[in-house]
């Protein structure tokens, strides 16, 4: 047990378009449900399985506090009571269109303009959230490779467990692993094709899913979804 870990997410509901889209490129489900991994673009699922073993296994979402152990005196029921009790009073984030960008060789969904209450929001999910979170242990923050970070990301590191928050959170939803050059813009093409109806379909940041790692390196899935301001809903 104490190397589960959780993660608290955002992915549009499961029955979305977008999600069946992610599925579909992924070959797998943050629902936990089978999927049949398509063709895209002419890319077999075999083809591009090296592109996206990462995402597979953390499904699509995007992060809003990242994968953690749980601290001593906590469990998953309060954790799951803490969530639904923030999610009910904390206000979904404005409807905006994604689009897909190359993020240092990543190729994933992000809102192109500000996302001021957005950023907001994941910041305090990271504050309120925290004493959740067991401290990271060596090993763990070896893995974030510390050495490589700026002095404001090394600092968030050590005091929130992950480098990307407050001021260094980008919203973003991969996609991919980081590719090379010839390999991203192949990706990027077939995935321009994929979601060819993006723009079209603004997307609410409106729900917060706890997900679940229950053995290191074991695929995360979605346990419970928390609406933002709405009725609480079990999924697992």
């Amino acid at each position: 047990m104490d190397q589960m870990r959780y993660a608290l997410y955002y992915t549009p509901p499961q029955d979305h378009p977008l999600v069946a889209k992610a599925e579909g490129w992924l070959g797998r489900s943050l629902f936990d449900r089978e999927i049949a991994p398509e063709t895209v673009d002419g890319l077999a699922p075999d083809a591009r399985a090296p592109w996206i073993a990462s995402p597979r296994r953390y499904g699509f979402h995007a992060t809003l506090k990242a994968p953690f152990r749980l601290a001593g005196g906590r469990d998953e029921a309060g954790l799951i009571a803490g969530l639904d009790a923030f999610a009910a009073t904390a206000r979904p984030a404005p409807a905006a269109c994604l689009d897909l960008e190359n993020l240092r060789g990543f190729l994933a969904l992000t809102f192109a303009d500000p996302t001021p209450e957005l950023d907001a929001l994941a910041g305090e999910i990271v504050r309120h959230f925290d004493g959740f979170r067991a401290p990271m242990t060596a090993e763990e923050r070896a893995r974030r490779q510390p050495e490589r970070l700026d002095e404001t990301s090394r600092r968030n590191l050590d005091s929130w467990g992950y480098p990307h928050v407050f001021d260094a959170f980008r919203f973003h939803m991969t996609l991919t692993e980081r590719l090379d050059a010839p390999d991203a813009t192949r990706a990027e093409h077939a995935l321009r094709i994929h979601f060819a109806d993006l723009p079209a379909k603004p997307v609410a940041v409106d729900r917060i899913a706890l997900c679940r790692e229950p053995a290191p390196g074991a695929p995360f899935t979605c346990i419970h979804e928390a609406p933002l301001g709405g009725a609480l809903s079990q999924t697992a």
